[in-house]
Parts: structure tokens; sequence; C-alpha cells
């Protein structure tokens, strides 16, 4: 996304670099305990997954009508999520119960967060929305703290402070001689 940004003619002071690295930095922290090369097989769906976020995210920023295009994006899925049970119907289980839950969380919470994330877009250069994508780990992290019992660490306190430092930095730097690179 900066890459593209970058392409697109926007700018970053060195402030806003730094708190790319930063943020970045933070997020290596956070997430270093874990960290070991995974399967390829395993990690090019990721990799795809991530490029597409960030290719979903750019395309977002000419969004107009967050809801309308959520909507129809979500609609687009349909025919998709309707194939996976046949594909795997030797593998898989169906309840109501799983099926209220992946409909709640897939409409519900999933749908309500990409209308934000919309509506939030136009206002962002792909620089400042890149930066702020690299608090949904730190999020997941503290979500874990909170609804899942995991303990908080000195580990996920520093690295959220850098997550969150870095993305402030980004967000309220500007190019030299230029208005705030995060709002239009």
């Amino acid at each position: 996304m900066v890459g593209v940004g970058l392409c697109r003619g926007e700018k970053l002071a060195p402030r806003q670099w730094g708190g790319l690295m930063l943020a970045f930095g933070g997020l290596v922290v956070l997430l270093r305990p874990g960290l070991s090369a995974p399967p390829l097989g395993a990690a090019l769906p990721m990799i795809f997954a991530g490029v597409s976020w960030g290719l979903y995210s750019l395309r977002g920023k000419g969004a107009t009508d967050p809801i309308g295009v959520t909507a129809g994006n979500f609609l687009r899925t349909v025919p998709f999520a309707l194939l996976l049970p046949l594909l795997m119907q030797d593998r898989a289980s169906l309840s109501y119960a799983g099926l209220a839950y992946a409909l709640c969380s897939g409409m519900l919470t999933s749908g309500l967060g990409y209308v934000a994330w919309y509506a939030a877009l136009p206002h962002l250069k792909a620089g400042a929305a890149a930066s702020v994508q690299l608090s949904v780990p730190l999020l997941a992290a503290i979500g874990a703290v909170s609804l899942l019992g995991e303990p908080w660490t000195l580990r996920l306190t520093l690295a959220g402070a850098a997550i969150l430092g870095g993305i402030a930095l980004v967000m309220v730097s500007s190019p030299i001689g230029g208005p705030a690179s995060s709002v239009k």
C-alpha cells in the first residue's frame, strides 16, 4: 500500500517513515516468539490474503457508499460460500448454531468492520492506511487477553506502545512543506 501511494505521488515525511518502521518493529516484537518459517503451502495463501487486503483497501479509497459497496462485495462472495460446503461435505458437519455463528461473525461483525474501514479510507493516504493495518494483530492480542484470559505481558505492552506510537507518528506528521499527509 505504501508503494502504491508513493507511485501515485504521495509523500512521507522522515518522521512518518520512522513511524512506519517503529510500528513494524513493534509488530515483529509482538509476533517474534512464535515466528518461524511456515511451510510454503501455508505461507502463499497468507501472502495472497495480505496482498488482496491491500488491494481491497486501495480500491476502497474511492468508495462513496461504504454500506452499498460492502453489501455488493459480500453478495459476490455468496456463490463461493455456497460451493465450499459441497467441496468439503465428507469432512464437514453443519449445525444451525454453527451456521448462525458463522453468519453473525461474517455478516454482522466483519460487515460492520468493512463498512467502517471503507468510510475511513477516503480520509487516509495509502501510507497512513497501511500503518493503521499494523494495529490489527495488536487488537487481536488485546482481544485474547480480555476475552480468552491470555496473560498481559511486558512484551505485549512494549510491542503495543511501539505499534501505536509508530501509527501516531505516521498520522500526525506532515511532509516538509505540505499539508498533513493523513488527511485530505
